[in-house]
Parts: C-alpha cells; sequence; structure tokens
C-alpha cells in the first residue's frame, strides 16, 4: 500500500528529470488566496512610494517588543538548536533560521536570492530578477536582469552591480565560492538592470550548466556598498583583505531587501520584524507585505520538547522529526497537520547518512569492518522506531545513491546492482565475512580484536536530534551482534560541526557520524554522488561544505566519472556511469544511507495561523515551513483563524 502510495505521489508532484532539457521557468499559476510573483515591468521614473511604486525610505528600527501579539507572531521550532552566531552568510558559525543557503531553495527572508526555487515543479520564480533568466545558444551566458522595484533596507536600488560584486567578495570569504568556481568564470554587470553570468568552458563546452541555474536560486545578493564596509574593517594596514577575519565578521549591521530583519535575539530565541517598507509588496512581486509581523525561532532541549511545545499551540511549524505525529490528530484531535495526512507525511528527498571517517586506518584499509557494520544495520527498526514509517523503507526503494524520486531512479539499472543492495539486518551473513578474513577474532568477552586491541568506534550526531540519535543507536546495536563495540556520542550542534568539518589528518574527530545529502535541486543526483564518493577536494580545506565527501574516501575511478556526468549527453552512457558509480558505492561503502528523510519536515498547528500548503491544494508551495525558497508564499498566504 505504502509503495503504491508513493508512485502516485511522485506522479502528482511532477518533480523533474535532473538531466533533462531546460525546464521552463516561468511561475506557476496560483490561486487568487495565493499571491504568485509577476513578470509586470513597469518605465522607469515613477515617484517614490514605498507601497505600491519604486523606492522606499530608509530602514528605521522600530521600539523594542520584548512580549509579542500572540496573533502577529508566527513561532518556529527545530530551527534554532545553537544561540545565534551571526547574521553574515560567510560567518563560519552563523547559526541563524533565517539564514539557509540550500539547493532545495534558500530562506529569503532577510537576504534575497535571484530566483526562488520551486522543488515541487523544478522552476524558478523570479525575486530579485525581473522575468526569467536568459540563456544563450550554447549556454555559455546566462543573463539576468533586475527588478526595478527592488530597493535596500537604506533606501538604495538593488542593482545589478551588488550581484557581480557578491561574487568578487565571495573569493575573500572562506568557502563562499568553493562550490561555484569550477562552473562559473565570471559574473559582470553590464549596466545597473543586467548581470551576465559567464560559464566555466571546457572544449567549447560548459563545464555544467544546470549548475548555475541553481546559484541564482540558491545564492544571496548582498549589497556591494556594505560588503566593501566588510572588506575595509578586516583588511590589514596595507589594505590587503584578512579572510580569517572576515569569517569571524558578525555582520550586526548587515544591510537587507527581504521582507524581515533582526528585532533582538538571546540564547532561547531569535526574533524577527517585518520590514514595512519591504519592495516585494509592489505589484510586480508579492502584492503585500507577508501577514505575521514577527517571525520567531525558539531553542528547544530536543525533538520531544519541540513535539510538547507544537501539541500545545506554542509553535506554529515544526522542522523537527516528531514520532507518530500522525497520532496527534488521529487520537489527541489536535490542530496538527504535515502535507500528506498518510505516510510518509512530507516529501523525502534526503538521505542521513552513516559516514566511516577514513582517517581511522582500520575504517580505512579494511572494507569489511565497514561492509559487515552496514550489512547489520537494523534498517526496518531504523523506520519503524526512529522514523515511525516517516520514509519510504530500503525494501521499497532499495538504495544506491538515489532519491526515492522517480527521475533519479531511473539513472542506473537496478537490476544490475542488486546483489550489493543490502537490506540491513544481516548479522550472520556480517559475522561470516568478518570471521573469514581471521583477522578479527574475537576475545573472551565477545569484542573482537584486531592485532590484540579491542575494536571500538565512536559514533555521534548533534544532541536532541531524536531520529538521528535512534538511528545511531540502532547502528551501535549492530555492532554489538557483529561483535565490534559502538559507543554513541551525542554533543552540542557547534562541537559536532566543528569535529565532522576539522582539517585533516582527523583521527580525533568522530569514527562514525552522520550527516545529510543534497536534497532536492537541478543537479541533486550528480551532486549526491559527488559528495559521497568524489576526492576531488579532498586536500583543500575547509571542503565539506564545498561539495567533497565528509567520509574522506578517496577512489580515482570514482572521481573520474563523476567528472564526466555534467558534460555527458548521451542518456544511455550516463546510465552506464551512474550505475558504475552505484556498483562502487554500494562495494566499498564508505558510508551508508540510514533512512530516506523529508528535505525538511513540515507540521503545523493551526489553533492561531491557517492557511498552509497541503498536498493537492492545487498550490504547488514546497512543505518547507512557509521558509526555503518558493515556500515562502506561505507568509504572504497564511490568515489568522480568528481575526
Amino acid at each position: 500500500m505504502k509503495k503504491r502510495l508513493f508512485t502516485l505521489l511522485l506522479a502528482a508532484l511532477m518533480l523533474f528529470s535532473i538531466l533533462a532539457a531546460c525546464a521552463p521557468t516561468e511561475a506557476d499559476t496560483s490561486p487568487q488566496d495565493t499571491p504568485a510573483p509577476s513578470d509586470t515591468t513597469e518605465e522607469p521614473g515613477e515617484e517614490l512610494t514605498p507601497a505600491g511604486g519604486y523606492g522606499r525610505t530608509p530602514w528605521v528600527a522600530p521600539e523594542l517588543v520584548t512580549e509579542l501579539p500572540r496573533n502577529e507572531t508566527l513561532f518556529f521550532g527545530g530551527v534554532m538548536w545553537e544561540p545565534v552566531g551571526a547574521w553574515a552568510d560567510f560567518h563560519g558559525a552563523t547559526l541563524n533560521f533565517a539564514i539557509d543557503q540550500v539547493g532545495h531553495g534558500s530562506r529569503a527572508v532577510i537576504f534575497e536570492t535571484l530566483y526562488m526555487y520551486n522543488a515541487m515543479t523544478d522552476t524558478f520564480h523570479p525575486l530579485l530578477a525581473d522575468g526569467d533568466f536568459e540563456w544563450n545558444d550554447d549556454m555559455s551566458e546566462m543573463t539576468v536582469r533586475i527588478k526595478p522595484a527592488a530597493y535596500w533596507s537604506d533606501g538604495t536600488k538593488v542593482t545589478a552591480h551588488d550581484v557581480a560584486f557578491t561574487w568578487y567578495f565571495g573569493f575573500y570569504a572562506p568557502g563562499a565560492n568553493g562550490e561555484w568556481v569550477a562552473f562559473i568564470d565570471d559574473i559582470v554587470a553590464i549596466d545597473d538592470d543586467t548581470v551576465v553570468i559567464h560559464a566555466t568552458m571546457q572544449d567549447g563546452i560548459p563545464v555544467f550548466a544546470r549548475q548555475i541555474e541553481r546559484y541564482v536560486g540558491q545564492t544571496y545578493v548582498l549589497q556591494k556598498a556594505w560588503l566593501e564596509n566588510v572588506i575595509e574593517r578586516n583588511s590589514d594596514e596595507d589594505g590587503n583583505p584578512d579572510p580569517a577575519q572576515i569569517s569571524v565578521d558578525r555582520g550586526e549591521d548587515f544591510v537587507w531587501s527581504g521582507p524581515f530583519t533582526r528585532h533582538f535575539y538571546d540564547d532561547t530565541r531569535n526574533v524577527l520584524i517585518r520590514d514595512d517598507d519591504y519592495w516585494g509588496q509592489h505589484e510586480s512581486m508579492w502584492g503585500r507585505l507577508p501577514t505575521p509581523r514577527f517571525l520567531v525561532s525558539l531553542r528547544h532541549a530536543n525533538n520531544d520538547a519541540i513535539a510538547a511545545a507544537l501539541a500545545a499551540g506554542d509553535i506554529d511549524i515544526s522542522q523537527a522529526y516528531i514520532a507518530n505525529i500522525n497520532l496527534m490528530w488521529e487520537d489527541q484531535g489536535l490542530p496538527v497537520s504535515t502535507f500528506m495526512d498518510r505516510a510518509p507525511f512530507g516529501v523525502t528527498a534526503n538521505m542521513p547518512t552513516a559516514h566511516f571517517n577514513m582517517t581511522i586506518p582500520i575504517l580505512r584499509d579494511h572494507v569489511e569492518i565497514r561492509q559487515a557494520i552496514a550489512w547489520a544495520t537494523d534498517f526496518d527498526a531504523i523506520n519503524a522506531n526512529a522514523m515511525t514509517f516517516q520514509s519510504e523503507s530500503f525494501r521499497d526503494v532499495p538504495r544506491s545513491l538515489f532519491s526515492p524520486f522517480a527521475s533519479e531512479q531511473v539513472l542506473f539499472d537496478s537490476a544490475a546492482v542488486a546483489e550489493l543492495q543490502f537490506q540491513g539486518g544481516e548479522a550472520d551473513r556480517a559475522n561470516e565475512l568478518l570471521d573469514e578474513t581471521g583477522l578479527f577474532p574475537r576475545g573472551d568477552d565477545g569484542w573482537r580484536t584486531y592485532n590484540g586491541e579491542r575494536i571500538s568506534f565512536t559514533a555521534s550526531c548533534p544532541t536532541g536530534w531524536s531520529d538521528w540519535e535512534a538511528a545511531l543507536e540502532i547502528v551501535a546495536a549492530a555492532g554489538e551482534a557483529i561483535g565490534i563495540e559502538i559507543t554513541t556520542n551525542f554533543v552540542s550542534e557547534g562541537e559536532f560541526y566543528d569535529n565532522v568539518t576539522a582539517g585533516p589528518p582527523n583521527p580525533d574527530s568522530f569514527d562514525i557520524f552522520i550527516m545529510w545529502t543534497p536534497s532536492i535541486s537541478r543537479v541533486s543526483a550528480w551532486d549526491r554522488a559527488r559528495w559521497l564518493l568524489s576526492d576531488e577536494r579532498i586536500d583543500s580545506w575547509p571542503h565539506n561544505w564545498a561539495g567533497a565527501n565528509y567520509s574522506m574516501y578517496s577512489n580515482p575511478r570514482a572521481t573520474e566519472l563523476i567528472n564526466m556526468i555534467p558534460q555527458e549527453a548521451d542518456e544511455s552512457r550516463l546510465r552506464e556511469i551512474y550505475t558504475e558509480l552505484v556498483e562502487i558505492y554500494l562495494t566499498d561503502v564508505p558510508s551508508f544511507s540510514l533512512m530516506y528523510r523529508p528535505a525538511l519536515f513540515h507540521a503545523v498547528n493551526e489553533s492561531v495561523w491557517t492557511g498552509f500548503t497541503e498536498y493537492g491544494d492545487g498550490r504547488n508551495v514546497p512543505p518547507f515551513i512557509a521558509l526555503n525558497g518558493y515556500a515562502i508564499a506561505d507568509l504572504f498566504n497564511i490568515r489568522l483563524v480568528e481575526p
């Protein structure tokens, strides 16, 4: 039944083929109660009227409001696990719920992107951009025009020069351009209103034009004048910018173009206030302001605390795994809902993955250890207990490198790798493999040894992430079943990231740890293979946020295959390449995915606010907590239950 439901869902969602011809980028038609971006343009030179015409008045901070009116405030849970680190997206530890640049759609509440990506339709809705992007014939140049109505909070116009300087600044902000330099050669402002993005070329062919499409829907446009100030205050006495200093600049003086800005924050909450002069109320964009005046992210101890807050109506939107969430409406009768009212309840695309730290010699040198742990892990138990069936099982969608989406599943020959697609719970098979090597005998206490030392690993994820914690406990149980000691160690989000992204050699990091894979985007299938297998940046640090693999796995053949994909147009050859990559991955097991997970968990309590996106409502707004990509449309659509 679940498999049939999933198949129907895939068809209904109209999800895309990653390597298909260029999809249209026009905004979808939306019903009248949902404002949709418009391609309307007007002649310049009109009077400056912030609410309806071009221009705006510079921002003046309002009087501080600490007692937030409930009927003006939208509360979030599950997007703040640590105190706010910074207000600059280029800071090394931003930890700010309003700032998130990701392939399935960046959060555009403070800083904005040129386009909003809509993962439901694989289309781009213009935001700061005026109309669709335009490719030249060989896709070596993309032209984007800037919306005449778009203004910064200081009253100055958003221009093409801001777009170009954002790119320039990225070379001084560690990691900012790291993901893009292989695909983008330059970004040039032709005039105030027009910017051209030049693709990196190889043998007369763009290296990967689809990555540029992802760039314009993922990367924030920052104000040139503000970035110049950032560079100046973080330069040495000779005027040379210091990337190390830039990476710790908190950006408290930021200039924004989005509908919200900082109001106040502390260790327990982050409060944004609506900018009532926001340019997006112009008729060429949303046509009105977002409904809530305040957006508030609350910090909770763990997922259970978030579940309690959602049930009580203390938060309106949850981005957290909540066990058996359907019981909130089925048994408790609460006004709680998810995108779909049946399993898997959301749009699954991400694949939280257990990575082996391949800087540890025994894990690097003995594939049998990696295979045995993966084979013995009970993935059905993870689906039932860690995910409470908010995921497709690996029996329904056998493991590979790809998400359950049909557009990705057709990219490889599943039959050719069927014998490698382990379903888990195979402790007997794993023990037989380890015994056959003769390298890992059991001691009197039942634990296996190597060179006379007990084999023992530490497995970690951020504390409070209950689905990940439960999954790692099941991995630890699998270790016990095969005589390998695996001890779980759940640490703060900040400590976890510090360890996982530390520079090599990395022997002090966790032996086994969970991290995400890329989610939905124009290039997600290729991107996921690259993250899990490519060693192209294994010696370039910090690399983990720029598309290199977390496991520190190195396989030249895998890297060679991955590098073939961007310029390969023959679909049958692409299928061969992807099939070989899956074979390498399932044979070498540098990591293994634990579950299929929603791109974002999305659950709402409609006791105060209603009108959130729902499966089948015809609006095609992604269930991404009213923040990511085109999901921000919900902020303009929701309404009070009792006005």
